[in-house]
């Protein structure tokens, strides 16, 4: 029996993948920062409890994206006799923590906009319309910047949470110029709750996706029984068990496996069939593979 242990080149690229997002994460958390503060000096001023709300419903995610910074500088520091692989789950950590919070937020803005809704306040509806519409700018740009890498979990997480945020703002915009012409305030919690109800359908595949990663389940995009005949396609392979697939970071996946293949090879075949059987798991989204060689099926 052979163990052969592979650190594959998907590695390096997540680092270069790492080192790209961290500018954009800190001009989205700098653009943001700015438009929060306009917010709530434009909420006191003109004493309005929506966009003081939305101040707070946004600095939620000014923290998201902190989080999410301070999770790609954890997950390049270098793995330790504790810590063998690092510190890249801190990645599909801050994932979780920021579908968690998503959630949160939407919660509290739904209770308050039903509250309002059989309790309209009076607003200013000029002055709303004109503060969202700079939030529209303002997230648009920033959730372009993410959407360009949306391939990873916190740049999606990123996306999601700024692409929200403008779709909020948008609803202002609407509520507050019909608001100036009607006077009718009830429109813009009823607005608000449609728009929650959007926000929960995009984050519930990020909260799946980063819960799953945080419990070493089945990646997804990866099927367990197409694994298990990539591998079986090899020349000399005869079966394969005992096969575990899971998250190591939201860039990069690991496996380990069983694998019995015929015992007449000599020891320079059976290496080849360890590169064959790693190479083929690379096209397949797993970077870090185990195998275990066997000569006889073990249950």
């Amino acid at each position: 029996m052979e163990r052969s242990h592979s650190h594959t080149h998907g590695h390096s690229h997540s680092i270069e993948i790492n080192k790209g997002n961290k500018n954009v994460f800190l001009i989205g958390i700098g653009l943001n920062m700015t438009f929060v503060l306009a917010e709530v000096i434009a909420g006191f001023a003109y004493n309005s409890m929506a966009l003081l709300t939305d101040a707070g419903h946004n600095l939620s995610d000014v923290a998201s994206l902190v989080v999410s910074l301070v999770a790609f500088w954890m997950a390049k520091k270098k793995s330790s006799a504790v810590y063998t692989y690092g510190y890249k789950k801190t990645t599909a950590l801050a994932a979780l923590v920021n579908a968690v919070v998503l959630l949160i937020a939407i919660g509290v803005l739904g209770y308050e906009a039903f509250i309002r809704l059989f309790k309209p306040q009076p607003v200013s509806g000029g002055v709303i319309a004109w503060v969202a519409a700079l939030g529209i700018i303002i997230n648009s740009v920033s959730a372009f910047l993410f959407f360009r890498q949306k391939h990873e979990l916190n740049s999606k997480a990123a996306y999601l949470h700024l692409l929200a945020d403008a779709l909020v703002s948008l609803g202002v915009v609407i509520a507050g110029v019909i608001i100036s012409y009607t006077h009718v305030y009830w429109l813009d919690p009823a607005i608000g709750l449609v728009i929650m109800v959007v926000i929960l359908v995009g984050t519930w595949s990020l909260l799946r996706d980063s819960f799953k990663m945080t419990i070493d389940a089945v990646p997804t995009g990866i099927e367990l029984d197409e694994i298990k005949k990539v591998i079986v396609g090899v020349q000399h392979v005869k079966h394969v068990h005992h096969v575990h697939v899971w998250s190591i970071s939201t860039t990069e996946n690991a496996l380990t496996a069983h694998v019995v293949i015929d015992e007449q090879l000599s020891f320079e075949q059976k290496l080849k069939v360890v590169e064959e059987i790693k190479h083929e798991l690379e096209h397949h989204n797993i970077h870090h593979s185990t195998i275990e060689l066997a000569f006889s099926r073990e249950e």
